[in-house]
């Protein structure tokens, strides 16, 4: 099993930073992570995904160029930069870890979930 917790979530600004951690423990491995959101009423959706080893990134419309995701494999641990936030951002961010190195975007694809932190941005 792979436990994943997330971190960095709270209340920013509009135009506003914050950096999200997620931390694996567990039975740990390389693969593809990915952070998703959600907002009540409305299904998961993807935001941003990351190769085994970092080399491949994947992004929704809606956060190119203002978000960015990396990984420290060392550390067991994947990071989200969120910069130039706006309203609609506002969601609980959840990271997943699936079992595929490969890039993977739809959440049905992710075998272990975090338990999510809110995001909010305010106007």
């Amino acid at each position: 099993q792979v436990q994943l917790v997330e971190s960095g979530g709270g209340l920013v600004q509009a135009g506003g930073s914050l950096r999200l951690s997620c931390a694996a423990s567990g039975r740990t491995f390389s693969s593809s992570m990915g952070w998703f959101r959600q907002t009540p009423g409305k299904e998961r959706e993807f935001v941003a995904a990351i190769s085994w080893n970092g080399r491949s990134t994947s992004y929704a419309e809606s956060v190119k160029g203002r978000f960015a995701i990396s990984r420290d494999n060392a550390k067991n641990t994947v990071y989200l930069q969120m910069n130039s936030l706006k309203p609609e951002d506002t969601a609980v961010y959840y990271c997943a870890q699936t079992q595929m190195l490969l890039i993977r975007t739809r959440p049905g694809e992710y075998d272990y979930w975090g338990q999510g932190t809110q995001v909010t941005v305010s106007s």
